[in-house]
Formats: structure tokens, sequence, C-alpha cells
């Protein structure tokens, strides 16, 4: 997995841009971090590229 300060995190285009839930992504060459905005310091979830790659593709409508 990618060293985490090398991440560059933002917000996800799927975060609702006036409610205080969102996360934020980083993706990056085998895949994608994700985090919550508001408890960065709790960590991320990783997800390898062909899991991110379907989700995204299942998100589309």
């Amino acid at each position: 997995m990618p060293e985490t300060s090398h991440l560059e995190f933002h917000k996800s285009s799927y975060s609702g841009s006036t409610t205080q839930n969102c996360v934020e992504v980083a993706e990056h060459a085998i895949g994608a971090a994700v985090r919550d905005t508001q408890n960065r310091e709790a960590g991320h979830l990783e997800f390898p590229r062909a899991e991110w790659a379907a989700l995204l593709r299942s998100s589309v409508k």
C-alpha cells in the first residue's frame, strides 16, 4: 500500500455540498484510499483498483 503521507486526498464528488457527511478520496496506482473528512486521524480504508473501479461503475446512474 502507498505511504499515507504521500496521498493527496480530495473531497469526493459523491459527498453532499451542504452536509457534514463527507468523505475524502485519494486515488493512486493500485487503487484508492477513502477517509472520513471529520475524522481524518482515524485513518483510511484501502480499496484495490478492481474493487474501486467496480464501485464507481455501480454508482453511475
